[in-house]
């Protein structure tokens, strides 16, 4: 080999043995910036009740207006910057919680206060749902979604519209929260609860559903209205009474107790709305209404005591949790 090849190639591998040595020294490395896992700037997209919108996941100042929801978000351990502790359950945390900001009730919400806590988040749904506009205005700069489903005269499938509504509204809340896992084991329990209610129904009983307030007993109209109402076709349960001009009120239609009684039900389900409210003065527990009721002592719901009544605080959280309670006992005592 001629000396000046000799020196080429000796130069040669010299500059891949340095080559070789930079590929397997860590410091020459390009390295990806190392996060703490969470990533703030992740979203995902959510289908409310206006189309499809994209919302922040573990936003910061929440503020939720949906009774549907403030279970889910307590259970879960949402921290919220505002709520309308009014019509909210007494037991709540939220409720209990000095730091969350109190907006008031429906009637006359302190919207302000929802731009004092400059929310990323707002959930409005059901008693707020009518304030939507307003509350754009006012944080134009925050995420808002509606979880509101209607179950009011004017739906046409309000039992498919509660069931549905619930389940939605939970998946939804598990993704903007990063509980996937619990929304879904939410989500079957409820729908094992639905199952079990009607694999236990007859389906030749009549049914009675009245709401019980300020001591007095209003008709829950079959199909449409709040709790009572979209049953009737979730179940397919046999109503001992039907009216014409049927309302959604919360204190149920002005039906006489002697109507009512005439029907003869073979259940009579019953909601106690003073129960969930306790600024009523002239509350009446439902169960002394009931009983002390002659009109409705004759019934075979009342000679047999097929009566049930939904959880207390039902009026104020209609939680997909409450409907799975409520559920669980009318399978009960369905079964027997």
């Amino acid at each position: 080999m001629r000396k000046s090849n000799f020196f080429k190639l000796t130069i040669i591998m010299a500059i891949f043995a340095l080559m070789l040595t930079a590929c397997g020294d860590p410091s020459s490395e390009v390295t990806e910036p190392e996060t703490d896992g969470s990533d703030e700037t992740s979203t995902v997209e959510i289908t409310d009740s206006h189309g499809t919108i994209t919302v922040p996941v573990n936003p910061k100042n929440v503020v939720a207006l949906d009774n549907r929801t403030f279970e889910t978000l307590s259970d879960w351990g949402i921290e919220l910057a505002a709520a309308p502790k009014g019509v909210m359950p007494g037991d709540s945390p939220y409720v209990e919680d000095d730091s969350v900001e109190d907006i008031g009730n429906h009637r006359e919400p302190d919207l302000e206060v929802i731009a004092a806590v400059d929310p990323e988040l707002v959930i409005i749904g059901q008693r707020f749902a009518s304030f939507y506009d307003d509350i754009k205005n006012i944080v134009p700069n925050a995420t808002i979604i509606d979880l509101n489903f209607d179950v009011s005269e004017e739906a046409d499938t309000p039992g498919e519209n509660l069931v549905n509504g619930l389940k939605d509204s939970t998946i939804a809340l598990g993704q903007i929260f990063d509980k996937n896992e619990e929304a879904e084991k939410l989500v079957a329990d409820f729908d094992k609860s639905i199952e079990d209610v009607k694999s236990t129904y007859n389906e030749t009983d009549t049914v009675m559903s009245v709401v019980v307030s300020g001591g007095d007993i209003g008709f829950a109209a079959p199909y449409s209205g709040r709790v009572w109402g979209p049953m009737y076709e979730i179940f397919g349960w046999v109503p001992a009474l039907e009216i014409d001009d049927v309302s959604s009120d919360h204190k149920g239609d002005d039906v006489s107790v002697e109507a009512i009684a005439q029907s003869n039900p073979d259940w009579i389900f019953v909601l106690d709305r003073d129960a969930a409210i306790s600024s009523t003065s002239d509350a009446v527990p439902a169960q002394d209404v009931i009983d002390n009721s002659p009109a409705l002592q004759n019934t075979s719901a009342v000679t047999e005591e097929k009566i049930v009544y939904a959880p207390d605080d039902t009026y104020t959280n209609e939680s997909i949790q409450t409907y799975q309670e409520l559920f669980e006992g009318l399978a009960n005592v369905l079964d027997k």
